[in-house]
């Protein structure tokens, strides 16, 4: 059998729904600030500031892309919207599409609304794709030499990517959202892990930041749990949610309760948008 190179692309679509204190997001060597991109009232247009942080110069491709959030919270990558679901892709334009940075360049892409005059109240979403584009192999530079003629090799060249979510809102906001469900369990009988339901209603996605204080039987208020940029997309109407809960060394979590309290993100005008409580045994 004569010798075959198999070139395999493994694709890394990271999207923005984990847990990040301020408002900028970092994948890899790439830093991109703001983590959201969200038209609404008059604005027009706006600027992404896209820095690389790392030693070597590196590419990145720039496209829109739609995604649909399934209810235990994952991604997917979708071509027609889902009933209830509005694209922002074609009103929306971007440049440059391609950026190249050396190490410690930074360089904005702007964002414009297009053609979104017209369009009827309600809330519309794509996602911005910065995927790294691989360095080409010089010329002339031969792969390196299989050490069995006859068998398959398989080169493996990763390519990572981040995705932010680009948002056109039309008309007075309409959205409400409630935590029910609240739920302690430990995982392998140590990590305290608390889980939620996100039940959201109206025509638009919620976004926000998850704390967690626990008060003991004395009326002792702790921090135990964080969760900063939990989204909950259109057209869901519910998100199972579990994370870990911190800073519980000396917390007895089989007595008092738990506040659960989700709230506007710390970089806009304050606001709790839902509150649970969960009675702890005693």
């Amino acid at each position: 059998m004569s010798k075959l190179l198999l070139l395999l692309t493994t694709t890394g679509l990271i999207l923005l729904q984990v847990f990040f204190p301020f408002n900028t997001r970092a994948q890899g060597n790439l830093l991109i600030t703001p983590k959201r991109v969200v038209f609404e009232g008059n604005k027009r247009s706006m600027d992404l500031n896209l820095a690389n942080i790392g030693d070597d110069t590196a590419t990145y491709a720039i496209s829109l892309i739609q995604i649909k959030m399934t209810e235990e919270g994952g991604f997917e990558t979708i071509t027609e919207p889902e009933e209830g679901q509005r694209f922002a892709s074609p009103y929306m334009r971007y440049f440059p599409r391609t950026v190249t940075l050396g190490p410690n360049e930074a360089q904005t892409v702007k964002i414009q609304l297009s053609g979104s005059g017209k369009l009827v109240p309600g809330e519309y979403r794509s996602h911005l794709y910065f995927r790294a584009v691989p360095k080409e192999k010089p010329l002339g530079e031969e792969e390196a030499a299989v050490a069995d003629p006859s068998s398959i090799s398989i080169m493996l060249t990763p390519i990572f990517g981040i995705t932010i979510p680009a948002i056109i809102r039309v008309g007075q906001p309409s959205v409400s959202v409630t935590v029910t469900e609240p739920h302690l369990k430990f995982e392998n009988d140590t990590t305290p892990r608390l889980a939620i339901v996100f039940n959201r209603s109206g025509d638009y996605s919620v976004y926000g930041d998850l704390a967690v204080d626990h008060v003991s039987l004395q009326g002792t208020v702790t921090r135990v749990g964080i969760a900063n940029g939990v989204a909950v997309y259109t057209p869901n109407t519910r998100r199972r949610f579990e994370f870990s809960l911190i800073n519980t060394e000396g917390i007895d979590l089989k007595s008092g309760r738990l506040i659960i309290i989700f709230s506007a993100p710390s970089d806009v005008k304050p606001e709790k948008y839902a509150e649970a409580v969960l009675m702890l045994s005693q």
